[in-house]
């Protein structure tokens, strides 16, 4: 059984709506604890030794049943035996059948039935009163007999006094626990089954208003994921319930100018008021989100740097306002912003405390008052990561191909831009610009050719054309079937950052040096701040080259 967890009730800062044992009825007190963690076990060990009602459970393939259970005597006293084959299972009639219900087995439907098969209702084994009234009909329906008379004996003894006589541990939280302690203890002694969530005790909580919180949120899901919008995309999709609590906590206690902060405690301390006092705001701060994150060319969940960073900007937007979020200079702050943390690669672990000084300092920056800008300052993009982006798994490499798409890059075969509507409609992908056959034919160093340096996003139309041969070859083919000229050509591949004269003369090493430095040029506009390790001697050691415009190594060096 383990041990059960229980809440003392009485704190009225820790006020969770409650709902007796299934299977309990006509229960209108007021509970002295609530059940934590146990519930499950002890709803089965209720239904299964207390009710009087068949339970209801389930076959191994998942069909609904109802069953009796009860104690075979002559088994559970039977040494050769294990104790979990003496405990039978029966039908809501309390027959078992075979043959399709023409021939029964065993039938306990009444109590005279029990007697003879020697089978102890297990329903009954708690009621001390129905208990003894059963033994004294078996004894009796047995005549006194001295061999039934002992094996009773010995089974009230051995089996009936051990269950009754279990102690279950049992951990109590008192009533003075702090709200969050009750959350974290639940999680760390929980560890086998279901965490109990964040929201789901902020809805516990909300329930004590006659609040369903659960249905709340789907309605306000809907919205931030943009169902009803003309355009659907999955962009918002990670955005879950205890984002959204995280989000009006942070935008709550921002307005309350006392200590920002959004952290687990936090949100539990949420008070209901707040909540519906401010969730509007947030659901009009998220609708700003998705037009702002369209904006910076980041049309899918799967492009999506960081779900969690949209949690500062969504209360960012709700803080600032419709109006002040269309303004140009707005737009500046919040694009250098955003940029600055996903390159700077700021949101990966416990982002709390840069939630509040995201929120704090942005809206300071956009209301033109002094501004700390503690994550613009702190983002910092090395050169040499560039080389280390190998998989779409990052942050930093899914923000890059997004800087590719907002330069306007146009895909080789159709000549289309990637705006939204294109990407959500011909799914670009990422692909290899010297592809990877031919790459490996060469002999290029996988670390180079794999890396996001020659990766740029293409319509599968374009990649079918380049195949695994080198740029010169399908080049002549993606001119032939798109029916274009090479200056056209020419436009589309340099549209990705690509050198063309290096691309179309299969210099590897040449376009590999020129798209890493346009790469750079192109983030450094994004974050509004340079990239110092350009000319870095581990850059020069990785590259071969200074990564510098127009200063040769040798003067470096």
């Amino acid at each position: 059984m383990g041990a059960i967890m229980r809440l003392e009730c009485g704190n009225e800062d820790v006020r969770f709506k409650y709902r007796p044992i299934e299977g309990i009825k006509k229960v209108s007190i007021d509970p002295d604890h609530l059940i934590l963690d146990g519930q499950q076990r002890l709803t089965s060990m209720y239904r299964t030794t207390c009710s009087l009602d068949a339970v209801l459970t389930k076959t191994d393939k998942g069909k609904e049943i109802k069953r009796f259970y009860y104690l075979d005597i002559k088994k559970c006293l039977d040494d050769d035996e294990d104790r979990y084959d003496a405990i039978v299972p029966v039908p809501e009639d309390r027959k078992i059948k075979t043959d399709f219900d023409r021939k029964v087995l065993l039938d306990l439907s009444t109590r005279e039935f029990e007697y003879k098969n020697e089978m102890f209702p297990i329903n009954i084994v708690f009621d001390s009163s129905a208990r003894e009234d059963w033994a004294d009909g078996y004894k009796e329906y047995h005549d006194y007999e001295k061999e039934y008379m002992e094996r009773y004996k010995r089974f009230r003894i051995e089996v009936i006094e051990t269950i009754t006589g279990y102690k279950l541990p049992v951990i109590t939280l008192g009533k003075e626990t702090p709200r969050e302690a009750v959350c974290k203890v639940f999680e760390n002694v929980n560890t086998g089954g279901v965490a109990l969530t964040v929201f789901e005790l902020v809805t516990a909580t909300f329930a004590t208003y006659e609040f369903d919180l659960r249905k709340d949120w789907e309605k306000c899901r809907d919205i931030i994921w943009g169902k009803d919008e003309p355009l659907n995309t999955d962009v918002m999709k990670g955005v879950d319930e205890t984002a959204f609590l995280t989000t009006i906590t942070l935008y709550t206690n921002y307005l309350a100018e006392t200590a920002t902060t959004c952290k687990k405690k936090d949100v539990l301390a949420l008070k209901f008021e707040s909540y519906q006092a401010n969730k509007a705001a947030v659901l009009e701060g998220y609708k700003m989100v998705r037009k702002f994150l369209f904006s910076q060319y980041v049309f899918r969940m799967r492009d999506l740097p960081y779900t969690t960073q949209l949690i500062p900007l969504a209360a960012i937007c709700a803080a600032i306002g419709k109006s002040t979020f269309e303004l140009p200079s707005t737009q500046n702050i919040l694009i250098r912003w955003f940029w600055c943390g996903i390159m700077g690669e700021m949101y990966g672990g416990a982002n709390e405390t840069r939630f509040a000084n995201d929120i704090e300092d942005v809206v300071a920056a956009i209301k033109r008052k002094d501004s700390m800008n503690r994550t613009i300052n702190a983002a910092y993009f090395s050169a040499t990561r560039l080389i280390s982006l190998q998989t779409r798994n990052s942050a930093a490499y899914k923000g890059i191909m997004a800087l590719v798409y907002r330069e306007s890059c146009r895909d080789l075969m159709k000549g289309t831009t990637m705006d939204i509507v294109k990407s959500m409609d011909g799914s670009p992908d990422i692909h290899h610009i010297f592809p990877e056959a031919y790459c490996t034919k060469q002999r290029y160093p996988k670390e180079k050719w794999n890396s996001i340096i020659n990766k740029t996003p293409l319509l599968p139309e374009s990649n079918r054309q380049i195949g695994g041969e080198a740029p010169s070859k399908y080049s002549q083919r993606i001119l032939k079937a798109a029916e274009i000229d090479e200056e056209q050509l020419k436009i589309r591949v340099e549209s990705h950052l690509i050198d063309y004269d290096a691309f179309i003369q299969d210099d590897f090493d040449t376009y590999f040096i020129e798209r890493a430095k346009a790469i750079l040029s192109v983030i450094e506009k994004a974050m509004g701040k340079t990239i110092a390790d350009k000319a870095s001697e581990q850059t020069i050691d990785l590259y071969g080259v200074s990564l510098e415009e127009g200063i040769p190594t040798e003067e470096i060096e």
